[in-house]
């Protein structure tokens, strides 16, 4: 057999070191500290500093700061200067507002006293007009007169979790989800429904509901013939007690209202009560219509 050439091994290379290994490895041995040091030490041995080197340079630095300070005192002299103004023209806006407000009370209560005498001609004249008994029935209609009876009581307040903020008034709840609120909307098919269920007289926190009553929302607040009202809402139905109550509760209006309860924790309670006592109306003024006494007319 032909023999075969002898295997001649490879002598192996010397290894070298890694370049980036002696770079990573000088990195860690030598922090930057040292080069700032030899750098400062440079500018100390070539004369240089970080102060201006000219006379006049150096003027112009101690110019420039001197300007700093003074516009520094300036500004706080001015402040505490003003300080003083300002809180005089808030005090004076203060005791502005304070005078307007107690005025307009002082309007407020007059106009009510009008309206308490105006009511109270309206019902003498209704006695004058005919017989006692038809002028008592247009007073009850028109809510010119107080009545009282049996009926119903019922209450509406906002869901629970609407008071939790604020000062414990949820119209100063801004976090609360609107559904959580009793709205104008949700008042009128109450007054609706308890007026197709039978009521013969309603008031919502003592305001006596007529014929142009108007039950509607400014902001956040309730508002029953401009007055505004808060939660929670006393609604009285002077009428048939249990037969109103049934009629309501079984009325879309009333299914409505326990959906509200249900769905969005609105706070309901309705009581049947033997004896219920409304105020009169502030005034009813009719300043268009008129009686019509022609037959036959439509």
């Amino acid at each position: 057999m032909p023999q075969q050439p002898p295997i001649r091994s490879i002598p192996a290379r010397p290894s070298r070191p890694d370049a980036s290994m002696s770079l990573i490895t000088n990195v860690m041995d030598h922090s930057l500290d040292d080069g700032y040091a030899e750098a400062a030490a440079r500018k100390r041995a070539a004369g240089e500093s970080g102060m201006p080197r000219t006379l006049k340079a150096r003027l112009g630095l101690a110019v420039g700061l001197v300007l700093a300070a003074l516009v520094v005192t300036v500004g706080a002299a001015q402040a505490r200067v003003a300080a003083p103004v300002v809180a005089k023209e808030r005090q004076e806006l203060i005791d502005r507002i304070d005078r307007e407000t107690a005025a307009a009370d002082k309007l407020e209560g007059n106009v009510d006293k009008l309206r308490s005498d105006v009511s109270a001609r309206q019902r003498e004249a209704l006695r004058h007009s005919g017989g006692n008994a038809q002028a008592d029935l247009v007073g009850i209609l028109a809510g010119a007169t107080e009545v009282h009876g049996p009926g119903v009581k019922l209450v509406v307040d906002d869901a629970k979790e609407a008071t939790t903020g604020g000062s414990g008034n949820p119209r100063e709840t801004s976090g609360f989800s609107d559904t959580g609120r009793v709205r104008d909307r949700d008042m009128q098919r109450v007054v609706n429904g308890l007026w197709q269920s039978g009521a013969e007289a309603v008031s919502i926190n003592g305001q006596r509901l007529t014929a142009l009553s108007a039950i509607r929302a400014a902001g956040d607040a309730i508002l029953v013939d401009n007055k505004p009202l808060v939660p929670p809402y006393t609604v009285l139905a002077v009428g048939d007690g249990k037969r109103l109550s049934t009629s309501f509760q079984n009325s879309p209006d009333g299914l409505y209202l326990h959906a509200l309860q249900d769905n969005y924790g609105i706070r309901t309670a309705i009581s049947v009560e033997s004896d219920l006592r409304l105020p009169a109306a502030p005034s009813v003024i009719v300043r268009t219509a008129q009686p019509s006494t022609e037959k036959g007319t439509s």
